[in-house]
């Protein structure tokens, strides 16, 4: 087993003491990144040399860098891999039920359960857990927390926020395989995992291995329909008029402007992005049982 480690994490006493811990359970091999596309380096390093199982240790971005690393690869060459959760948020892994706990991951990371999971596809890139793109995507560590809130339910002040931000929709297309949807979008989200943001539940039904995306959207909306979207919000089992929601193989966006979208925290902009599942495409060690698992 083999440990590719989040370099600003390398020196963590609370890491250090779960590496040797699990190394009286039996060989562990660590190494650390120290600069972009290191990730990349060493998947490639790990495969030539054989090695079956590897686990990442940091954050959704390192979850999703190796994510991206695993895809160059064919499914048959693609290691087993587990999460060592080192993040600010790791709502990944937290959805999972993976423990925080340094020791407790690296004894699942060892002994637990593999599944096949979903990716999703981006374009060129791919991600595990979500994707939020227009406002969500711009939000901030100084936005104000009605907005952080939204999709987890504090909706209440959104109209106010949206106002006195002086934001502008996005006004575009949204492409799936039975319906086109026309608009100007305020926030939307493709999400394989359930929450972002910090704990945000997004889409608290998903899992990833039924082979679909929850896609979650909120359309512009007069101030005078706040009451409505608020109502559409709470209804998570119904699409209304504001509050857009399907579960769909793939979903396109497409528009005028670029869209900013965050990638399991990584930050792109498109003015048009196809997100697709590819079913079944990384083993991951899970704990047993998994909420995440269908």
């Amino acid at each position: 087993m083999r440990i590719i480690l989040n370099g600003k994490k390398a020196g963590l006493e609370s890491v250090r003491s779960a590496i040797r811990h699990a190394r009286e359970e039996g060989p562990l091999e660590v190494r650390v990144t120290w600069e972009s596309g290191d990730i990349e380096r060493l998947v490639g390093e790990a495969l030539a040399e054989g090695c079956s199982r590897l686990v990442v240790g940091g954050g959704d971005g390192s979850v999703k860098e190796i994510t991206d690393a695993l895809m160059k690869y064919p499914a048959e060459r693609r290691p087993e891999l587990a999460i060592l959760p080192l993040g600010t948020a790791n709502d990944f892994a937290t959805a999972c039920g993976i423990t925080a706990d340094p020791v407790g991951a690296l004894k699942l990371a060892r002994q637990g359960e593999v599944h096949w999971i979903d990716v999703v596809s981006a374009n060129n890139e791919y991600f595990i857990n979500v994707a939020s793109g227009g406002f969500g995507a711009q939000v901030t560590a100084n936005t104000p927390v009605g907005l952080k809130n939204f999709l987890g339910g504090g909706a209440y002040t959104l109209a106010g926020v949206v106002q006195a931000l002086g934001f502008e929709p996005y006004d575009g297309k949204v492409r799936m395989p039975d319906e086109v949807v026309l608009g100007k979008m305020v926030i939307g989200a493709v999400c394989n995992g359930r929450q972002a943001g910090g704990g945000q539940q997004l889409a608290p039904d998903a899992r990833i291995n039924d082979g679909f995306l929850e896609v979650v959207g909120l359309l512009d909306f007069p101030p005078s329909h706040t009451r409505q979207v608020l109502e559409e919000l709470r209804d998570r089992e119904v699409s209304g008029t504001y509050v857009k929601r399907f579960k769909v193989p793939w979903v396109e966006w497409e528009s005028e402007v670029e869209m900013p979208i965050n990638l399991d925290g990584e930050p792109i902009k498109s003015t048009k992005i196809r997100f697709e599942v590819q079913p079944k495409a990384l083993r991951l060690v899970l704990p047993t049982p998994c909420p995440m698992i269908d």
